[in-house]
Parts: C-alpha cells; sequence; structure tokens
C-alpha cells in the first residue's frame, strides 16, 4: 500500500529536479511491476504518479513553464523564491492528497475480475517469486541498478543545467547555417540508451531477454499509442489554434474569475504548461488581472491529464498488464472503451 504515497512522491522529486515530465518513462514500468508484484492494484500508484509529474513541473525552477511565468511577470516584481514559496507548497500538498484519494480506490488484485480473467486467459502471467541473486549475480544485478541511478543523477543534472547539453549547426530551409541546442528530451533518450549499452556490456544483461520481457513488450504498446493519440490531438489544435484561443480569450474578457478554467482547457488542448502560460497570461495581464491572482491560477496549466491524448497518461495505461489502469468509462469513440486502451 505504501508505494501509493513512495511513487507519486518520487516522481515529483525527479520531475523537479530535472524539469521535464518526460523522465517519468523510466519509472512508470517499474511502479507498475513493483505493484503487482507486492499484489498492490498498479491503478493507484500509476494514476496519481502520472499528475504528480505534472505538478513537479509546475513547480520546477528549471520547467519551460516556470521559466515562461518569469518572463512575463519579473517586470511585474515576481521573483522566482516568491513563485516557488506558492507552486512548491501547493503543488506537493496536492499530490499528497491525491495519493489520499486513489490509495484504497478499485478492488484488490485478488479480486479485480479483469486481471482474474487475464490470468486464466494466459495473456498475463502470474507475478513470479523474486530470484535469490548470489555471488556473481548479486555483483551484476548491483551494478545494473547504480548504473541506472547514474543515469537518472545524469538526468537530473542536465535538466538543471542546461549549458551541458551539447550545441549543434542546422542547416534552414535559406541555406544558412544555425546553431541549435539538443533538447532536453532527446539528452534524456541518449542517457538512458547509454546506459542501456553500457549495462550489457558491463553487466551481462542479454538483449534477449530485454527483448522478450514484459516492459519491453508495454513499452512498445506505449510508444504506438503516444504516437497516434497524441498526433491525432496536436492536430486537431493546430487546425483550429485561432478559433479555440479566441474563444478563451473572450471568455476570460467578460468573466475574468473564469480565467483558472479557461487555462485548465487550454493546457488539455496544447499539451504544454509553458505554452498555456505563454499565450494566457499576457491576456490576463491586458484585462489588468491582479498579479497575485494570476500567480494563484499559474497551477490551473496542469491540465495535460484532463484528455486521453498526452503521453505519459498513455504509457502508465499501456504499462499496466493487469488491466486496472483505464482511461475511464466513457470515451469518444464507437468501439467499446473496456479494449480502447
Amino acid at each position: 500500500m505504501i508505494i501509493a504515497f513512495i511513487a507519486p512522491v518520487v516522481t515529483y522529486v525527479l520531475v523537479f529536479a530535472s524539469g521535464t515530465t518526460h523522465v517519468i518513462y523510466a519509472l512508470l514500468p517499474v511502479i507498475a511491476e513493483v505493484s503487482r508484484k507486492g499484489n498492490v492494484r498498479p491503478e493507484r500508484p500509476l494514476s496519481i504518479s502520472v499528475i504528480a509529474g505534472f505538478h513537479g513541473n509546475i513547480a520546477s525552477p528549471i520547467s519551460a513553464a516556470t521559466v515562461a511565468m518569469l518572463g512575463l511577470f519579473v517586470a511585474k516584481g515576481l521573483s522566482l523564491p516568491v513563485l516557488l514559496s506558492i507552486t512548491i507548497p501547493a503543488t506537493f500538498i496536492g499530490v499528497l492528497i491525491g495519493a489520499l484519494s486513489v490509495a484504497w480506490r478499485g478492488k484488490k488484485l485478488d479480486d479485480d475480475p479483469e486481471y482474474q480473467d487475464r490470468l486464466a486467459k494466459g495473456v498475463v502471467k502470474p507475478p513470479e517469486s523474486l530470484p535469490e541473486f548470489k555471488e556473481a549475480s548479486l555483483k551484476r544485478a548491483r551494478g545494473s541498478m547504480l548504473l541506472f541511478l547514474v543515469g537518472i543523477v545524469a538526468v537530473v543534472i542536465i535538466g538543471m543545467f542546461p549549458q551541458l547539453r551539447p550545441m549543434h549547426e542546422v542547416v534552414n530551409r535559406d541555406g544558412l547555417t544555425d546553431s541549435d541546442q539538443v533538447s532536453m528530451g532527446m539528452a534524456i533518450m541518449i542517457v538512458m540508451m547509454a546506459v542501456a549499452g553500457l549495462t550489457m556490456i558491463l553487466f551481462k544483461a542479454s538483449p534477449e531477454a530485454t527483448l522478450k520481457g514484459t516492459i519491453m513488450r508495454s513499452g512498445l504498446t506505449a510508444i504506438i499509442s503516444i504516437l497516434g493519440v497524441s498526433w491525432l490531438g496536436s492536430s486537431f489544435f493546430e487546425g483550429n489554434r485561432n478559433y479555440v484561443v479566441a474563444q478563451v480569450s473572450s471568455l476570460v474578457q467578460h468573466y475574468p474569475i473564469a480565467f483558472a478554467a479557461g487555462m485548465f482547457l487550454l493546457s488539455t488542448l496544447l499539451f504544454s504548461q509553458a505554452a498555456t502560460v505563454s499565450l494566457l497570461m499576457p491576456v490576463g495581464l491586458a484585462l489588468g488581472l491582479p498579479v497575485h491572482s494570476l500567480v494563484g491560477f499559474y497551477p490551473a496549466s496542469n491540465g495535460l491529464f484532463f484528455l486521453p491524448t498526452y503521453g505519459t497518461v498513455l504509457a502508465a495505461v499501456s504499462f499496466d498488464e493487469t488491466g486496472t489502469t483505464q482511461i475511464g468509462k466513457y470515451c469518444l469513440t464507437t468501439a467499446s472503451c473496456d479494449r480502447v486502451w
């Protein structure tokens, strides 16, 4: 049961330190497997961990959303310590309350009909007892774990010090050479791929066993879901961007108190907290809304989890082989919601 609290806190801290939610892709399969082997319904820690990642990004001093906030409000006297003194307590307390709300959610795995049906049909294998490592195997296991932790620390350091990400030259459409920097998402993939390769070389991890593992299969499913559904949602918004932004701005002009709702709604379509801040916060300033109110509304840009289109949401569903983690009961599709995700 304690994993329902440990998982979101670890996720929050990791995203807070790295400044990006993409880092939780390494945690989600671990949370799912540990939960199942501990006979804990994976839906509980997975669902709140995804939301904890979004909250950690809001509170992070190095996230793009926080940088965008400071860029807009620094002239109004808002400093980073003041902003963090509001966002950190608000988001962290919210994560703890959220963990309480899901800690006892749903039936136990032993009583869950979906999971028991998958076990009976052989879709999912019963959780195996933890192997006993001795001598050389124990050393390799410990070395692999330490190497993984080194990779996580490297990601955090790269997030805290963006200048460590290498620069490279690209040729634009005019034939001119521009300088660009490796994105944070790409840097995470480079580090984790390097860690995986070193694990195989130094600690004799089996590539064949890796490909046949449940985490690899779930990860491939998650990639397909992320590419398909996220691109669909992004295409819809980009095709209607001007209309959506105009309607939200009009609503705020007539009902300033609806600003927070507008931010939440827009973030669900933009898939980006930073983009939401950049688009709507200037509208709030133009309307003359108080700075303290706008800062209080800032966490409302955290609605990325509301629609089943964001990558980490889809990944959490895909990594849970028990079938307990689902998008919801009602889906905007003609197919059966029980098997959509």
